[in-house]
């Protein structure tokens, strides 16, 4: 059933818009004007330089080790039949649409702002001034400086409707973020229109580099989670008898880990193999990544409520905790496939935002839920003097305080990140906001592995007897009631 679910929102997220990989596919776009250009965005990646600076051809493509380009493959632009018909069919060169690959540090050599002009496409009397053809896009050239933006042309011919760029592979040999621009100055060519794709590859493989970091990342982490559920089964089987339901939620939290960790190193492997995300084993891993974070806030609020250690049952909470972790479960869910599966458009970017608020607001329901939760846990366990139980809670409390610390100061940090970078310059360490999310979680559930492992000592987790009322504030009041009387009669025999 979840996976059937997850096949679904996958499927509507790849009918909204076309999957996110390193090979870019244009249908049919349309240009966009901006000062007196037209241009189309086709693509940005963060790429690192190739190892091995040898120039491409068409026939290296089963060499592809240490090697990192910009591959054109099919690209073709398409006038309308009014602006072909205005052309004469004998004319060699009828139409001029210029590629641009351009370093984000390079953006200002684009256009004529080094020359106070707000010009992108050099006009006859930028052509008087500077160096610069009429009809082309303005490119300042450093003199000496080969590593500058780079430019290729392609041309109608007379009065046909169609231009193909020829097929090309641009090695890149200077580590940076690129962006890919088709543009046009000519207004007689205004509703052009360019399909087919594009090709970016890293070094390593297809995977952009912001990523490349994540597929090493998660082998480890998943090989970290199994060395965590090795150590659980150990303590499983080593005391078995004394196994009581907690710790079953507990192996259930280690074990969607490992798979989850698992999945997605796959997913990556295959993306850097083959340069397109796989779908089927992306929905799968989103999967599992939410299954795994609904469970692991039910078992903290669980545990704070105080379940199997201070109170047999939840009482009638049970379904309140059910319908907060199904909501969470469904707001992650379609969070992880917007992110991972959707394109960067309007309608995607106000999807991802109303997911963020969903998926914050919930978080905070849970955590406004386990202190308030805790600090009742505490007062019991004060009030029945139960010493062990009170000094396990009292280092849970402080562990969650400065896990939400912890995470408070990171949010702060993410929101800093994205608002200084949005050309995406820093994508080098773009990939350290997910694995700080990941360690924490994992940080959490080792202690949580360490505070309630099984043990010889059965009464370490054995509920009180005493505890059978369903009312806890009758409980409170009970034990209240009860400190109050013994102090009363301590002062009678003194007396």
């Amino acid at each position: 059933m979840l996976h059937s679910l997850s096949s679904i929102l996958g499927l509507v997220i790849l009918y909204m818009s076309q999957v996110n990989a390193s090979i870019h596919e244009y249908k049919n776009e349309a240009f966009i004007r901006r000062s007196n250009s037209y241009f189309f965005h086709g693509g940005s990646e963060g790429l690192y330089a190739s190892k091995l600076p040898v120039k491409l051809s068409s026939q290296d493509d089963k060499i592809l080790n240490g090697k990192s380009f910009i591959r054109f493959e099919s690209i073709t632009f398409r006038r309308t039949k009014k602006s072909a018909a205005q052309r004469n069919e004998m004319q060699q060169k009828t139409g001029l649409i210029e590629a641009l690959i351009v370093k984000v540090k390079d953006r200002d050599k684009i256009g004529g702002s080094y020359l106070n002009s707000t010009a992108i496409c050099c006009t006859p009397n930028l052509a008087k001034s500077v160096s610069c053809n009429v009809g082309e896009i303005i490119i300042h050239k450093e003199s000496g400086n080969t590593d500058g933006p780079k430019r290729l042309q392609t041309f109608f011919e007379g009065n046909n409707v169609e231009a193909k760029m020829v097929f090309q592979t641009i090695e890149i040999n200077s580590t940076g973020m690129y962006y890919l621009y088709f543009m046009f100055c000519d207004p007689q060519l205004k509703g052009i229109k360019v399909s087919g794709k594009t090709v970016w590859r890293n070094p390593d493989g297809y995977l952009p580099g912001k990523m490349a970091p994540m597929m090493t990342f998660t082998g480890l982490m998943s090989l970290a989670y199994l060395a965590l559920g090795i150590v659980w089964f150990l303590w499983f089987v080593k005391y078995w008898k004394d196994i009581i339901q907690l710790h079953y939620h507990i192996t259930a939290v280690i074990g969607f880990g490992m798979c989850e960790m698992a999945l997605w190193y796959f997913e990556y492997s295959n993306f850097n193999s083959n340069g397109i995300r796989p779908m089927r084993i992306t929905v799968w891993a989103v999967s599992f990544s939410a299954v795994k974070k609904s469970i692991s806030r039910l078992l903290l609020l669980v545990v704070s409520m105080g379940y199997g250690v201070v109170k047999p049952t939840l009482y009638g909470i049970t379904s309140k905790v059910l319908v907060l972790g199904l909501s969470y479960l469904v707001a992650s869910e379609a969070l992880g496939l917007v992110e991972n599966l959707g394109n960067i458009n309007d309608f995607c970017g106000k999807a991802r935002l109303l997911l963020v608020l969903a998926v914050a607001l919930l978080d905070a329901c849970f955590i406004i839920w386990i202190f308030s939760s805790l600090s009742q846990t505490l007062e019991k366990l004060q009030v029945r003097r139960s010493v062990v139980k009170f000094a396990l809670y009292q280092k849970f409390t402080n562990l969650l305080a400065v896990a939400v610390l912890l995470s408070i100061a990171w949010i702060g940090y993410e929101l800093y990140f994205n608002a200084t970078d949005p050309l995406g310059e820093k994508w080098r360490r773009a990939w350290i906001i997910p694995v700080f999310w990941s360690l924490l979680e994992y940080v959490l559930l080792v202690v949580i592995c360490f505070l309630w492992s099984p043990s010889l000592n059965p009464t370490r987790y054995t509920v009180s007897g005493e505890i059978t009322d369903e009312n806890d504030e009758s409980v409170l009041l009970s034990g209240g009631v009860k400190v109050v009387g013994d102090l009363v009669t301590k002062l009678e025999r003194r007396v």
